[in-house]
C-alpha cells in the first residue's frame, strides 16, 4: 500500500487490550507472548541487551529484517506500552484511559503529514527543574557553575541527562560520534530547553534505514566504552536514554519533521485482573 500506516507498540509485557488497537504488539522482555506478537528473537538481532537498550532491541531487529519489507512511502514508526500517538482532532478535553484509548489514538494517515516527511514526539520541556532535585542531583554542574541553582536558562538537556543518567557520561558518549555531528550534538544538548522523548517517531523506510545506521553506529561505540557491568537500577538503559536525546538533534537536523501529540496512559486503572 503506498499510503499505509504501520505502528508497532513496543511493550515488555502482554495486555489483551493491546490486540485491539490499531498498532501491532512488538515484544520485548521475558514475559510470555501470544503468537500474534513480534518477538525479536530471530535472524540479527540484539534480543540479550534488552535491559540495555529497551524498545530499541526492537528497533535494531526490525531494521534488520522487516524493514526492507515495505513500500518506500508508508509511513513507519514506533509508540510503547503505555505512550501512544494520538489521532487528529482527538478531544482535549477528556482524560485518556484503557477504557477510551483506542476511540483516540492515531490510525490514518493525517492531511497535515503531506508536508512533512517524519514525525517526532511533541517535545517536554526540562528547564523547571526543583531547587531539591538541583541540590541533591546537580551538586557537580552547580559547584562548576552556581548560577544553575537560580537560572532556569542554564537547565538544558546536558544538565537533566547529568543529574538523571550520570554526570559525564553524555559528554564522553559524544566524543564517540561521528565527526560530522559531534560538534552540533554537544552544542544542541548543552544549549536546548527540551526534547522529543520516548524514542517515538514515524518516518518513511529511508530516513529509518539512515536513521538507525547513525545511532546504531555511536551506540555499539558507546557499549564499548561503558559496557554493561557499571549499569544497574534505573541506569540500566543507559543506551536507550542516550539515543532518546540524539534522536531529538538528528531528527531535526536531517529531516523535515512535524512534532505530534502523545499520550501517557496507566495501562493498570482499569485493567481486570480476573482475566
Amino acid at each position: 500500500m503506498l499510503n499505509e500506516l504501520k505502528i508497532f507498540n513496543v511493550t515488555n509485557r502482554a495486555d489483551p487490550l493491546l490486540n485491539d488497537l490499531y498498532c501491532e504488539p512488538a515484544a520485548v522482555g521475558k514475559d510470555n507472548f501470544p503468537k500474534n506478537y513480534l518477538e525479536c528473537k530471530t535472524g540479527d538481532n540484539i534480543y540479550h541487551k534488552d535491559p540495555y537498550y529497551a524498545e530499541y532491541v526492537f528497533q535494531y531487529w526490525f531494521w534488520k529484517n522487516k524493514l526492507k519489507n515495505y513500500n518506500e512511502n508508508a509511513w513507519l514508526g514506533f509508540c510503547q506500552y503505555r505512550r501512544y500517538w494520538l489521532k487528529e482532532g482527538y478531544d482535549k478535553n477528556i482524560t485518556i484511559t484503557r477504557e477510551n484509548l483506542k476511540d483516540n489514538i492515531l490510525n490514518t494517515i493525517p492531511s497535515s503529514w503531506k508536508n512533512y516527511d517524519a514525525v517526532i514526539a511533541k517535545r517536554i520541556y526540562v528547564h523547571n527543574a526543583k531547587f531539591t532535585k538541583l541540590i541533591k542531583k546537580g551538586f557537580r554542574n552547580y559547584i562548576k557553575d552556581p548560577t544553575i541553582l537560580y537560572d532556569n536558562k542554564k537547565h538544558t538537556v546536558k544538565l537533566h541527562f547529568d543529574m538523571f543518567h550520570g554526570y559525564g557520561i553524555l559528554d564522553k558518549a559524544i566524543d564517540l560520534l561521528n565527526k560530522n555531528d559531534r560538534e552540533n550534538f554537544r552544542e544542541y544538548v548543552n544549549k536546548n530547553l527540551f526534547f522529543n522523548p520516548h524514542n517515538m517517531f514515524i518516518s518513511h523506510s529511508k530516513i529509518m534505514d539512515e536513521w538507525f545506521k547513525s545511532v546504531f553506529d555511536w551506540l555499539f561505540k558507546c557499549e564499548e566504552k561503558f559496557g554493561f557491568k557499571i549499569l544497574t537500577g534505573y541506569e540500566k538503559r543507559l543506551y536507550g536514554y542516550l539515543a532518546e536525546r540524539y534522536l531529538s538533534y538528528w531528527f531535526n537536523k536531517y529531516t523535515s519533521p512535524i512534532e505530534w501529540d502523545w499520550v501517557f496512559v496507566d495501562m493498570n486503572k482499569g485493567k481486570r485482573t480476573d482475566v
